[in-house]
């Protein structure tokens, strides 16, 4: 692990070159209702009694977890830094945030196409593909056989975070922060950096938050647009 970590912080160090030029912060959440959101819950295409598991509380905004679905943003993004905080309120649970979100339903019927930030409490900043794909050091230790890679049903989505113990007990407050540069994805949990991937198959798309069978409460949810700036270039 500490050589994957100085492999990790030299490809850091070529990528530093690339200065990021924040602009101005998009709140993605009002505190009021879910504006500038859509959901897509399978169950309530046939089940009439059906309620969306995504509601407002308190100002905050509630993933209850069941019937199974994604709040996904009406807008595409590229290029940014999307900074959540999130937690289990009360007992360990699942969920995601989902970046370059596209076509839905694109897996089990259920997931749209994208690249999923893993939130599950235990191993926050996995990396799960979700008919994209994406690279990252030390590859198939992290994911497992190279012939077994894929994005689809039965395949080996899941490529594992670098750290343990980034995230805080159940019941207290989590930040993560996903920065989508180019073809580039990097997770901070917490102020770690826990996840690097580069080559992403896709480098754009709308955000979207999971109900996966656990209640989640989201306080925050911000998204910076940035730009980037290689080597010499100035600014804008």
């Amino acid at each position: 692990m500490n050589k994957l970590r100085s492999l990790l912080a030299g490809m850091l160090i070529t990528f530093s070159f690339q200065t990021l030029l924040a602009q101005k912060t998009v709140s993605l959440f009002n505190g009021k209702d879910l504006a500038g959101w859509h959901t897509d819950v399978p169950a309530m295409d046939t089940n009439t009694n059906a309620k969306s598991p995504f509601i407002v509380r308190d100002g905050m905004l509630i993933s209850l977890g069941t019937p199974g679905g994604h709040l996904i943003t009406d807008k595409i993004y590229t290029n940014y830094r999307l900074e959540v905080e999130y937690r289990f309120a009360g007992k360990p649970g699942n969920c995601g945030v989902l970046v370059h979100s596209s076509t839905p339903r694109a897996l089990y019927k259920m997931f749209p196409k994208s690249l999923e930030v893993q939130m599950e409490h235990g191993n926050a900043g996995d990396f799960w593909c979700i008919v994209e794909d994406i690279s990252v050091p030390d590859m198939e230790a992290r994911r497992g056989p190279k012939t077994e890679w894929g994005g689809t049903e039965g395949k080996r989505r899941n490529i594992k975070n670098l750290t343990d113990n980034s995230e805080k007990p159940v019941g207290e407050w989590n930040s993560m922060v996903i920065e989508c540069l180019k073809d580039s994805v990097k997770v901070w949990v917490n102020g770690d950096l826990v996840n690097f991937g580069y080559n992403c198959s896709a480098d754009k798309g709308m955000i979207a938050l999971q109900a996966e069978g656990s209640e989640v409460e989201f306080r925050r949810l911000e998204l910076i647009p940035i730009k980037r700036l290689s080597g010499n270039a100035k600014k804008d």
